[in-house]
This record gives C-alpha cells, sequence and structure tokens, in this order.
C-alpha cells in the first residue's frame, strides 16, 4: 500500500521509523531512517528496519564477501523497488522478500510517491564489507 501521508505511514510502520541515517547519509538520495532491532555490538547479525521518506533511494552497492554474506530484505511498509544490475527494477510491497547473493551490484529505496520500510538483515560471512558506488541515475529512477 502506498503511503504519501507520514503519519498514516507511520501507523503501518510497525517495526518503527527510528534515527536519521545520518552516518550512511552520503550513499542515499533523499532521507533515510534506521531503527536497530537487535544491538548490532552483540547480536550474532545486523537487524534494522531501514524507513525511506518517498524518493529516497540508495546508491548502487555491494555487500562484498568472500564466503557467506549478501543481505536480506523483508518489506514491512509501503511501496518500493529494488534492482539488480543487468535485471529490471522491480515492485516492492507489503510482504515482499529479497535474497541478495554477496558480491551482486543493486540499489533498493522508496517509490517516489510513497514511504517505505524493509527490514535489513546482513549474512555473517567471512572478510565482508560494503562497496558503495555510483547513485542511481535520476532520469532512470523517476521513469520508473
Amino acid at each position: 500500500m502506498k503511503y504519501s501521508n507520514k503519519e498514516a505511514f507511520e501507523k503501518a510502520n510497525m517495526f518503527g521509523t527510528g534515527v536519521p541515517n545520518e552516518h550512511f547519509a552520503q550513499y542515499f538520495i533523499g532521507d533515510s531512517f534506521l531503527n536497530f532491532l537487535v544491538d548490532p555490538r552483540s547480536a550474532p547479525l545486523f537487524m534494522a528496519n531501514v524507513t525511506f521518506e518517498p524518493g529516497c533511494r540508495n546508491n548502487w552497492h555491494i555487500h562484498r564477501a568472500a564466503s557467506g554474506g549478501g543481505q536480506i530484505l523483508i518489506c514491512t511498509a509501503g511501496e518500493g523497488w529494488y534492482q539488480q544490475e543487468g535485471e529490471d527494477a522491480r515492485e516492492l510491497k507489503e510482504g515482499s522478500i529479497v535474497i541478495i547473493p554477496a558480491n551482486v551490484k543493486h540499489w533498493h529505496g522508496a517509490k517516489a510517491d510513497s514511504w517505505f520500510s524493509h527490514i535489513s538483515v546482513e549474512i555473517p560471512g567471512s572478510e565482508t564489507s560494503n562497496e558503495w558506488l555510483e547513485v542511481v541515475d535520476e532520469e532512470y529512477y523517476t521513469a520508473l
């Protein structure tokens, strides 16, 4: 379901918007928010609710790993997009699940007219890191 109104979205966003995602803001177009669901210092994996304002998306990026690794997105509120390099962008709605293998270039974010949240689960692996790349082309994104 699309949510252009933040107050209506907040009622549906059961895992909470959290705080501005200032640490990674340089890798996003628009504002995103982060709500840790587990303590990242003590939990065996990273799990957080990531919220995107309408039009917000992250840059192309790759979750690097020598073995294991990757990411799972569990879409919980609003509508968004996911695109893997070489494939068409796919719509994300509440209940969508995306399994992103390690070492695959991709991006994800909100639709231009809807708030969007997903739970991000970082899959444990060895020698893991994130490689942040170029922004998603504005003309391409606007045409979605």
